[in-house]
């Protein structure tokens, strides 16, 4: 029997720890059609500027970018459509209570497949950074550096 050969595609959020604090986090499928899967297998997507809302009952992710399966017909998908998350009712719930708390957003942070081969979207109850919080990552981050340099002399 042969093993499935599933690409480390892990595609991250780089802003997302920059701009927000992570409070919780959750990991959902996500509902894709054929072509979107295809090019997520390629690493062809992105998720610079999204974010989650609640709807219906519904958790969807907005502003997703997937490219265009190079080989898709006149079937292909549309790059920055909406997609709707698998969560539990019990999580869905509690992300809906959340979302109308201020200060509070869903966004995010990371895009991957599991070892099925399905995609998964790891989303993150998040509370925005103030400017001097921005600064104080900034720093720490630069000091973080400046002593892993000193430790390899």
């Amino acid at each position: 029997m042969k093993a499935k050969n599933i690409n480390n595609i892990n595609i991250k959020n780089k802003r997302a720890s920059f701009d927000y604090e992570i409070v919780e986090t959750y990991q959902a499928g996500i509902v894709l059609t054929g072509t979107e899967i295809k090019s997520i297998r390629e690493g062809k997507a992105g998720l610079a500027d999204t974010f989650c809302y609640v709807y219906n009952g519904e958790v969807w992710v907005k502003n997703m970018y997937i490219a265009e399966y190079s080989f898709g017909s006149y079937n292909n998908h549309q790059t920055r459509r909406d997609r709707k998350l698998l969560l539990t009712a019990k999580e869905i719930a509690h992300l809906a209570h959340v979302s109308q708390t201020p200060g509070f957003s869903i966004i995010p942070t990371r895009l991957f497949l599991n070892e099925k081969g399905f995609a998964k979207l790891t989303i993150a109850i998040a509370r925005g950074k103030k400017q001097y919080d921005k600064r104080d990552s900034i720093k720490e981050r630069d000091d973080r550096r400046a002593m892993d340099r000193a430790m390899k002399f």
